[in-house]
C-alpha cells in the first residue's frame, strides 16, 4: 500500500522560551503522552488513519483550540463544558508546559493536547466532526510582507472548513485592527458566516469568555480587543 507523501510546510515562530522549570519538565514527562489525541505524526501515522473522537471522548461533541497559548482558556472552557471534548494545539513547548499544570490543579479530564502545528491535527481530523473551534489572539505578524504567515489564509481555513461540521461556530479574537481586516476579508470566502449584527457583536466578549494573559497585555498596552464570531455554512 503506498502512504500518502508528508506535505512540505514552513513553520514560523517559536519552538521553545526560556528554560523550563523542573515542575514543568515533570509536568511534559508524566503527563504529556497521556494526554495525545492518538497517532499524529507522521512516523506513527504514515497512512493518516483518521483519529478515533468517538473512542477519544466517549461521543461527546468535539472542540478545537488553535494555538491555546498559555492554556488558560482551554481549560476554563472545559470546566464549564465536561459534556465536550477538547483538542488544544500548541507548538510553542513552554505554552504547553503551563496548560499541563492548569491541567492538573483543575482537574479536568476532557481535553487533549497536541504540541505541534495544528496542521497536524487537521490531517488526521474526520471531515465534519468538529463542533466549535477557537482562534484567540494568534500570532499577528505584523510586517505585511509576512501576513501570509498569518492563520486566516486558504492554507488554513480550508482544511478548518472541511474538519467543522455544517453550522459549527468558529471564533477569532485579536486586538491588531489589520488581522481583523484580514479576518473579515478571508474567512467568508471559504465558507464561513460573520454573526454580527452590530458594534456589541464584536467589541464585547462572549459570555462565557476568560480574559488571557495575552489579553491583558493587550489592553495594559492600549490596544483594543475585537471579538468576531463565525458559522460554518
Amino acid at each position: 500500500m503506498s502512504h500518502p507523501q508528508r506535505p512540505r510546510r514552513n513553520f514560523y515562530g517559536r519552538l521553545k522560551g526560556k528554560s523550563l522549570k523542573p515542575s514543568q519538565k515533570g509536568y511534559i514527562a508524566e503527563d504529556l503522552d497521556a494526554l495525545s489525541p492518538g497517532p499524529v505524526d507522521w512516523e506513527a501515522n504514515p497512512t493518516r488513519t483518521p483519529l478515533d473522537l468517538d473512542g477519544l471522548f466517549g461521543g461527546r461533541p468535539t472542540w478545537l483550540e488553535i494555538g491555546f497559548g498559555g492554556g488558560e482558556h482551554m481549560v476554563h472552557q472545559a470546566g464549564l463544558n465536561p459534556d465536550v471534548g477538547i483538542i488544544g494545539c500548541e507548538p510553542y513547548l513552554n505554552g504547553v508546559a503551563m496548560l499541563l499544570g492548569k491541567i492538573r490543579r483543575a482537574g479536568v479530564n476532557n481535553v487533549a493536547v497536541h504540541p505541534g502545528d495544528v496542521r497536524d491535527i487537521f490531517d488526521v481530523l474526520p471531515a465534519a466532526s468538529i463542533d466549535r473551534a477557537f482562534l484567540l489572539y494568534p500570532d499577528p505578524w505584523p510586517k505585511a510582507r509576512h501576513h501570509r504567515r498569518r492563520f486566516v489564509t486558504p492554507e488554513h481555513l480550508e482544511p478548518l472548513h472541511r474538519v467543522l461540521r455544517p453550522g459549527a461556530i468558529f471564533r477569532v479574537a485579536t486586538d491588531i485592527e489589520d488581522y481583523v481586516r484580514q479576518t473579515l476579508e478571508e474567512v467568508p470566502r471559504q465558507g464561513f458566516e460573520w454573526l454580527a449584527e452590530g458594534p456589541d457583536d464584536w467589541r464585547k466578549p462572549w459570555d462565557d469568555w476568560i480574559s488571557t494573559r495575552y489579553e491583558q497585555k493587550a489592553l495594559r498596552e492600549g490596544r483594543v480587543p475585537h471579538y468576531l464570531t463565525f458559522r460554518r455554512i
